[in-house]
C-alpha cells in the first residue's frame, strides 16, 4: 500500500506540521523488502526500516543522550490534519505533538510529529519533555512499531532547522499496545547523520 499525504486545508489550526514535499514514497511492501543499496545504504535502511527505537539508535550513534525540544501540542479534534491515512486508527478527539530530537549538546538529528487520543495522552506522556520511547519504557509499556511508509523529499523548513540541505528521508508508523493503535508517528531524519552512518546511497 502506498501512503498518500493529503494537503491540510484546515485554516483554524494554530500551527502546521512539517511534511515533506515528496519526490518518492514507498508503502508497506517496500518497507518489508527493503530498498536497493544504490538507492538507500544498508546503514540508513536499518535506521529507517528497522523496528527499533530511533531515540536509542541516535544515542548509540552519537554517544550523547537524545533529548527532546517540544514544539507544539495542539488539539485537532476529529481533523485528519493532513496526516497519513492511518490517523483514522487513532481515536478521536486527537492531539498532535511535534518535537525535535537532538543531542544533549544541541545538534538536531530528527523531527517528529505524533497523533494521540487526546483523552489518554497524559497516561503515556507523563513527562512531555521526554522522548516517547523513554516515557513508554518507564511505564514498561509493551509496544510494536508497525512501519507503514517511507518518504524521500524536500522541506525548506527542515533545511533551515537542521542546517542541512535536502532532500530528506522520513517514515511513518503506528505504535501498537495491547493489540490497539496507540499513536501514529511521522519522522524525518537529518542528513547530519551521515557523519555516523556514511552516505545515504
Amino acid at each position: 500500500m502506498v501512503a498518500t499525504l493529503k494537503p491540510n486545508h484546515n485554516t483554524t489550526l494554530i500551527r502546521p506540521w512539517h511534511t515533506l514535499d515528496i519526490l518518492w514514497e514507498g508503502g508497506e511492501d517496500i518497507v518489508k523488502q527493503g530498498l536497493p543499496h544504490d538507492k538507500l545504504s544498508p546503514a540508513w535502511q536499518i535506521l529507517l526500516l528497522g523496528d527499533g527505537s530511533p531515540t536509542r539508535h541516535l544515542q548509540l550513534l552519537t554517544t550523547e543522550k537524545t533529548e527532546v525540544d517540544l514544539i507544539d501540542m495542539s488539539p485537532i479534534g476529529s481533523e485528519d490534519d493532513g496526516a497519513p491515512p492511518q490517523i483514522e486508527s487513532v481515536p478521536e478527539p486527537r492531539l498532535r505533538r511535534q518535537v525535535w530530537l537532538r543531542t544533549a549538546s544541541g545538534q538536531r538529528l530528527a523531527y517528529a510529529t505524533s497523533w494521540w487520543d487526546a483523552n489518554h495522552v497524559d497516561e503515556y506522556l507523563q513527562n512531555r519533555s521526554l522522548p516517547i520511547w523513554d516515557s513508554l519504557s518507564r511505564l514498561h509499556t509493551e509496544l510494536y512499531r508497525d512501519i507503514q511508509g517511507i518518504y524521500y523529499g524536500h522541506s525548506t523548513v527542515l533545511e533551515e532547522a537542521f542546517q542541512e540541505k535536502g532532500p530528506f528521508w522520513g517514515r511513518h508508523y503506528l505504535f501498537w499496545h495491547d493489540r490497539k493503535p496507540l499513536t501514529l508517528i511521522y519522522e524525518v531524519f537529518s542528513p547530519y547523520l551521515r557523519k555516523y552512518l556514511g552516505p545515504m546511497s
